[in-house]
């Protein structure tokens, strides 16, 4: 099937065709560029023999511009267009996923309008004029926001009132097409498993972000409710003190509305060195301009604070990645981000940095040797991710999930020997209470107690046999009782884990090892064959029922010789789920499901 992709901004539109499929091709890509005076400036590469194409045309707007396609794709010879996908910058809370679009998605994407002023008014252009173009074709709406709608309460939540945060005012992130494609191509030209980098993705352009992508996930991101949000951008400010609104209106008597509008359009690069063109402001500051030199310095100065924030946020750093216009192009910039973060570890390759020419689907690395960060650049392909996620949307519905049993798993620890021998003297043995459904695995009679900065836990489960390695699992709840802020992690990932205090009957052990256990399936090879699963993969899979079900992704699948088909979760989630013991859980088909199977994280098996 060949996908017709829309990209509408305020001032330009961009489109592409792409063969989807095993053998993903760019086949056209176009653009609109400044509608201005009634003009604009059409580029056109790829299909048809036609070659590079560039001329002044005349189009006043996106309508037009759209009604110029139709005369472009016959003229490179490019029929059989089965679907159009548009990227929609503002999915709210609702529009986690693409989403075919309706009447009614259409009107819920109209009510979104104040938070994305700029842009939603052009994305809804483009839809209700492709609409009428081809009006057989399905329209896929494929949204900026919803990459981010893994990102956890505290990273989202404002600390405003509940009224304001029950009407929605909340984080969203945005560019969130980019930063998963910009993931993904990382974890591919690593040759490493997406679900074992921790990754900070610069998208820097004239919109700019940063995206913690942890383990596959998008953790945090430096937009917020709206794309005005974070750094500094070539018209948009960035992060700035909601309080300028009150003194701006009582010292300056300027209105709401006006400030927002300043805040858009005439701040950024261009309130601070008069273009918003970063090539311009490199120019002007090797001049010796001192307002682009400043420019460039807060330009730099805030996304290299994000990166080191995202980097304590997920505990880690294995990749930063930087793409965008100015990513894919400032060697200086990317100097001067990377050279204030040698303390996690990275060092730049300056000579590598400075001749890198992006060509194609390039992914290369320009770190030092020896560094412990890797850095990479590429080009961002936003538009092929559009076509993918609109072909995923069109896809026929799969046949009913399978059914997987749910049990709760309540806080316990495995115990090492030496761990074992510390809390209940050197020729203690755990005594098995009663059996697992786990083969070999045992809920042993001896119980510990754990110990925090803020408190204790009494009378925790001891689970056998003996490991080679500590480690303890609680909930999220369970570590604000001890004070730790443990990290999700799969069983036996371990690595830059906190440390607890265990006490037992002989003495007491102090030992990292600290985990909320991420949620996982155990299952045997025939049951996993039956069930369309592999060892490694990450899959959804609805919980509970009607009124209090939940959907759970990134699910982690062990497959093991002898494995009794159940998925774990814990109390928390169990509680969020309505599940008191035991449940059921179906397996939710997804496109990433068959994606990309990886093996799992390292260390002991059960969990």
């Amino acid at each position: 099937m060949k996908v017709l992709v829309f990209n509408a901004g305020s001032s330009s539109l961009k489109f592409g065709v792409f063969a989807a499929g095993a053998a993903e091709e760019h086949v056209l890509k176009g653009s609109f560029e400044r509608f201005r005076d009634g003009t604009a400036r059409l580029r056109l590469s790829g299909a048809g023999g036609g070659g590079e194409e560039e001329a002044t045309v005349p189009v006043a707007g996106i309508a037009a511009a759209i009604g110029r396609v139709p005369a472009i794709l016959a003229g490179r010879g490019l029929g059989g267009i089965g679907a159009v996908g548009h990227r929609i910058v503002h999915g709210g809370a609702r529009f986690t996923q693409p989403a075919v679009l309706g009447p009614d998605e259409i009107a819920a994407i109209a009510a979104l309008i104040p938070l994305a002023p700029l842009h939603l008014p052009a994305n809804l252009e483009a839809v209700r004029v492709a609409r009428e173009t081809w009006p057989g074709l399905p329209q896929v709406a494929v949204f900026d926001t919803a990459f981010h709608a893994t990102n956890p309460p505290k990273a989202t939540t404002y600390a405003v009132p509940r009224a304001w945060r029950d009407g929605g005012l909340r984080r969203y992130g945005f560019h969130g097409t980019s930063h998963k494609y910009v993931a993904l191509r990382a974890s591919e030209a690593l040759g490493e498993p997406l679900d074992r980098l921790q990754i900070v993705s610069c998208h820097l352009g004239n919109g700019a972000s940063v995206c913690a992508i942890n383990r596959g996930r998008s953790m945090d991101s430096s937009m917020g409710m709206t794309p005005l949000e974070g750094l500094v951008m070539g018209t948009r400010s960035g992060d700035v003190d909601p309080g300028l609104f009150g003194h701006l209106h009582r010292t300056g008597g300027l209105s709401i509305p006006e400030i927002e509008a300043a805040l858009y359009e005439d701040s950024g690069l261009e309130a601070l060195a008069g273009t918003s063109d970063m090539r311009e402001v490199e120019a002007r500051a090797a001049a010796g301009e001192a307002d682009a030199q400043l420019a460039i310095e807060v330009y730099a100065y805030r996304a290299r604070k994000y990166v080191g924030a995202y980097a304590a946020a997920m505990g880690g750093i294995d990749v930063i990645a930087f793409t965008g216009g100015i990513g894919e192009n400032s060697a200086s910039m990317r100097r001067r981000i990377c050279d204030g973060l040698e303390f996690l570890g990275l060092r730049l390759d300056h000579d590598r940095n400075q001749a890198l020419r992006l060509a194609g689907r390039d992914a290369p690395q320009i770190q030092a040797w020896g560094s412990r960060v890797r850095v990479i650049v590429t080009e961002t392909a936003e538009q092929l991710m559009i076509a993918r996620e609109t072909v995923a949307a069109l896809r026929p519905a799969a046949a009913p999930p399978a059914v997987i049993p749910v049990a709760v798993s309540a806080r316990h620890v495995h115990l090492s020997a030496a761990t074992l021998a510390a809390l209940f003297g050197p020729d203690a043995a755990l005594t098995p209470d009663r059996p697992l459904r786990q083969p070999g695995n045992f809920a042993a009679a001896e119980r510990v107690a754990l110990i925090g900065p803020k408190g204790r836990i009494d009378g925790v489960r001891i689970l056998g046999p003996l490991r080679g390695r500590t480690q303890v699992e609680v909930s999220r709840t369970d570590s604000f009782e001890l004070g730790i802020e443990a990290p999700v992690r799969d069983s036996g990932d371990l690595a830059g884990t906190p440390r607890v205090v265990i006490e037992g009957p002989a003495g007491r052990v102090e030992t990292d090892g600290l985990i909320v256990a991420a949620r996982h399936i155990h299952t045997n090879p025939a049951e996993a064959a039956r069930l369309g699963l592999a060892d490694g993969q990450r899959v959804e899979v609805r919980v509970g029922n009607h009124d209090r079900g939940l959907s759970f992704d990134h699910v982690l699948v062990r497959v093991s010789a002898e494995g009794f088909t159940e998925m774990h979760i814990d109390t928390d989630e169990a509680n969020a789920a309505g599940i008191r013991v035991e449940g059921e859980g179906a397996l939710v088909p997804t496109e990433s499901h068959a994606a990309r199977i990886f093996p799992a994280a390292g260390g002991d098996r059960p969990g």
